[in-house]
């Protein structure tokens, strides 16, 4: 039987994917009793796509830096085209078909940058994710 060998996630990979869905989760909560249900839609369809984007590119570079290195620099183009392409006919589909507020939709896709933004911060400040107190 062939022995699979598991990778343990880096410890500010899986902060960055839990706050990524916490916040997607705020972003939500608050258009929702604040905003349209359009703009709602527009956030839910952003934030889906920004971090599914984000956990396809670990998955993908996981398995480039896993396989031969020769092989590493095509693999990488292919998986960024395969995303880019997915990620521009979703975008296109919702802004073309108008189905969802288009600032809603860029409010949506800014989660993971701001996720990204907030750990910094956060980590710059000497204070953890779990140490911040919820008012």
């Amino acid at each position: 039987m062939l022995q699979v060998k598991r990778i343990e996630k880096d410890p500010l990979q899986k902060r960055l994917e839990i706050t990524n869905w916490i916040l997607l989760a705020v972003l939500i909560a608050g258009s929702l009793l604040l905003c349209s249900a359009r703009f709602s839609l527009g956030i839910i369809l952003g934030g889906l796509i920004s971090v599914v984007n984000f956990h396809w590119l670990y998955h993908n570079l996981r398995n480039v830096f896993k396989g031969e290195m020769n092989r590493l620099r095509s693999a990488v183009m292919r998986s960024y085209f395969i995303r880019l392409a997915v990620t521009v006919v979703s975008l296109f589909g919702i802004i073309a078909g108008d189905i969802a507020d288009v600032i809603g939709l860029v409010i949506g896709l800014s989660v993971v940058v701001l996720t990204i933004i907030l750990t910094t911060v956060l980590t710059l400040l000497g204070t953890d994710l779990k140490s911040v107190p919820m008012r």
